[in-house]
């Protein structure tokens, strides 16, 4: 896994994942305290489909008018009908919208300043290897009883519920078949911050002797 054998300029990626309720946003959250620069996957997913972008025009030209609304955004709530149990219009969204939610997010690593940067990628197992240009995976591990528990705390659901929105991403065994480092946050924040900081120092080290080569 390598930014520069992947053909990104030279400067140090971490990609970060792992399972719904998992925490991820806790954990990138400790790295901006510490002046690291998290770019996000679903944040590049909304612009690269923004009025007068390409990949809106190619949605519109693929599935049809009707998608847009009366301002010419993309209608999403009517895309995610339309994809929704068909696999082969889910296909089509994602080879025009992947491409370039990557494109963008090596752009964004490409101008970051930072000794390293991170990206949040969510379905990182269900799409790898598209991004094992990153340097190291970073996957934030949660046991499966509090996954559980925090999940439907957090969405307010029932466990029946809960369970299927689990089942219906990659395993966790899966995700930490892929990392280079796991965090493990079942415990309390202080304990995550804790954790992050140990991180945080693997990976400036590692960017410095990535420079110093």
């Amino acid at each position: 896994m390598s930014a520069a054998s992947g053909g990104v300029d030279a400067h140090f990626v971490v990609a970060v994942s792992g399972g719904i309720a998992s925490g991820k946003s806790a954990v990138t959250a400790a790295f901006a305290r510490r002046g690291i620069v998290c770019y996000d996957a679903d944040v590049a997913a909304r612009e690269v489909v923004e009025p007068g972008q390409p990949a809106l025009a190619e949605i519109a030209a693929a599935f049809g008018a009707g998608l847009l609304q009366a301002d010419g955004s993309l209608d999403r709530a009517a895309m995610r009908r339309l994809v929704f149990g068909d696999d082969d219009a889910r296909r089509r969204l994602e080879a025009i919208v992947h491409p370039r939610i990557r494109e963008r997010l090596r752009e964004q690593v490409a101008a970051d300043r930072n000794a390293y940067c991170l990206l949040a990628i969510p379905l990182l197992a269900e799409t790898w290897p598209a991004y094992a240009w990153a340097d190291r995976v970073l996957i934030v591990d949660v046991a499966p009883d509090v996954q559980l528990e925090r999940l439907q705390r957090r969405d307010a659901i029932e466990r029946e519920l809960a369970l299927k929105m689990i089942a219906a991403q990659a395993t966790r065994e899966q995700r930490l078949a892929i990392a280079t480092d796991v965090v493990d946050n079942s415990g309390s924040l202080e304990r995550l911050d804790d954790a992050v900081a140990v991180l945080h120092r693997r990976f400036l080290a590692l960017a410095a002797a990535r420079q110093a080569v």
